[in-house]
């Protein structure tokens, strides 16, 4: 039977359809990014730029203008140690804090989860304050005193008061005043050293319960991160696992754009974004107050990390992390890279 016209010409169309499909089929799918992510921060007004990101939603506002829905979940935590836990088991997406606790978990991911910082959120002065008038500098410190902080041996206020103890006392001594202090909140640490009922008599904590804290009678500082540092240093960062930046480019990108959105509208106007801290905080301080830390000429809200590996070099040279970069940017991701840090 001869064939009829076009049908061969039809059946070999089908067939290299259907040989294109199969093909297709064999590839691996385009990798969607995550519907939902999880994100948190911790207690103070240094962590603005990242309440100003949630009260607005500026991270499903870049993200949906990259194309992609994203719902945003944020929580709260009491240090970075704990946030450190909850990144590692997946449970959380962006974590934030301190230098010291970021810089613990970079060197304990080198080479599996590879965490990494987005940038840096600010640099702000840390302050010991105390309701003991005996104590004029860390040596004043007895087994009776006991100094609250976010968490023992591993927050950024810990590790700068193991920096200031080996300056007070000498090499080898970094630890001489662990044994006193506290793991507790900051506002409890606030809480605790106002009653002057408490053991606490000592909080070195960071803005705006420092501040508070020298607003009542009977308070005064011991100490300033910046003079054991030898000048302003960042003191929280953003971080991340390698994994979810490189698997969700446009949400991880969507974050990037709206810290730096956040971080633009706090430079701007000081006044709007005290009266926001205020509204989202419900913190009972006026205004006045608010605004007069904001203006502190001590106090910087960037992206720019600034001399961090003062932290990482102590760390490193003590034993608290194992191994250490040769420079910041191996510990940030290539975004950060760009900026002028340290």
């Amino acid at each position: 039977m001869r064939p009829i016209p076009g049908v061969r010409m039809r059946t070999k169309s089908a067939l290299t359809l259907v040989a294109a499909a199969l093909s297709l089929s064999m590839l691996p799918a385009a990798h969607a990014e995550m519907s939902e992510i999880h994100v948190s921060r911790q207690y103070g007004i240094s962590y603005l730029p990242l309440m100003i990101m949630e009260d607005q939603k500026l991270i499903a506002k870049h993200a949906k203008a990259a194309g992609v829905d994203v719902k945003v979940d944020w929580s709260k935590f009491a240090s970075g140690a704990v946030m450190n836990d909850a990144l590692l088991s997946g449970n959380l997406q962006f974590a934030s804090g301190g230098v010291a606790p970021f810089t613990t978990l970079w060197a304990k991911t080198r080479g599996n989860l590879d965490v990494k910082a987005v940038g840096a959120i600010n640099s702000m002065p840390l302050y010991l304050v105390t309701n003991n008038p005996n104590i004029k500098t860390i040596k004043d410190f007895t087994d009776k005193d006991r100094i609250a902080l976010p968490a023992v041996k591993v927050s950024i206020q810990a590790v700068t008061l193991q920096m200031a103890a080996e300056k007070a006392f000498g090499p080898g001594q970094e630890h001489k005043l662990d044994h006193l202090t506290v793991s507790m909140s900051h506002p409890d640490g606030l809480t605790a050293l106002l009653s002057g009922k408490s053991e606490i008599t000592g909080h070195l904590s960071s803005p705006p319960f420092q501040y508070q804290e020298l607003e009542h009678k009977g308070m005064h500082r011991v100490l300033n991160s910046y003079d054991v540092l030898g000048g302003p240093a960042t003191f929280n960062v953003v971080w991340t696992t390698t994994k979810f930046h490189d698997e969700n480019p446009k949400i991880y990108a969507a974050f990037v754009a709206a810290l730096d959105d956040a971080t633009a509208q706090i430079n701007a106007d000081k006044k709007k974004a005290a009266e926001t801290y205020l509204r989202i905080s419900k913190d009972k301080d006026s205004l006045e107050n608010i605004l007069k830390m904001l203006n502190d000429p001590e106090v910087k809200y960037t992206t720019t990390p600034n001399n961090t590996m003062k932290y990482v070099d102590f760390m490193y040279k003590v034993g608290s992390i194992k191994v250490k970069p040769d420079s910041w940017k191996e510990m940030y991701f290539p975004n950060a890279q760009k900026l002028p840090g340290s």
